[in-house]
């Protein structure tokens, strides 16, 4: 069953930034997943939500997706996302229609 991250990060610093932009996609292939939605403008539909940077991932499987996030291999990254910006992340577990 797929599984989905998605992030909302506000950066604080974007020089350092654009480091983990070209960082990350090396550790996110390693584990099968692709960018859906990488920091494209969001239109507001309903509600009041203003987010800054949305980011989709697509996995294989939320077991996958968690292997990803606690690797080695996106390590160095995730630190250098966490130093130059604040969000939240998420993992849903997709579905296949019957």
């Amino acid at each position: 069953m797929p599984a989905y991250v998605i992030a909302h990060i506000d950066v604080k610093d974007p020089v350092r930034y654009e480091d983990y932009k070209k960082m990350s996609p090396i550790s996110i292939g390693k584990f099968g997943g692709r960018f859906l939605v990488r920091g494209t403008p969001a239109e507001i539909l309903e509600g009041s939500w203003q987010p800054k940077r949305l980011v989709l991932l697509e996995f294989p499987s939320v077991a996958v997706a968690r292997e990803w996030w606690a690797s080695d291999d996106y390590a160095d990254a995730k630190a250098l996302r966490q130093a130059t910006s604040s969000g939240d992340m998420i993992i849903l577990e997709g579905f296949e229609p019957k």
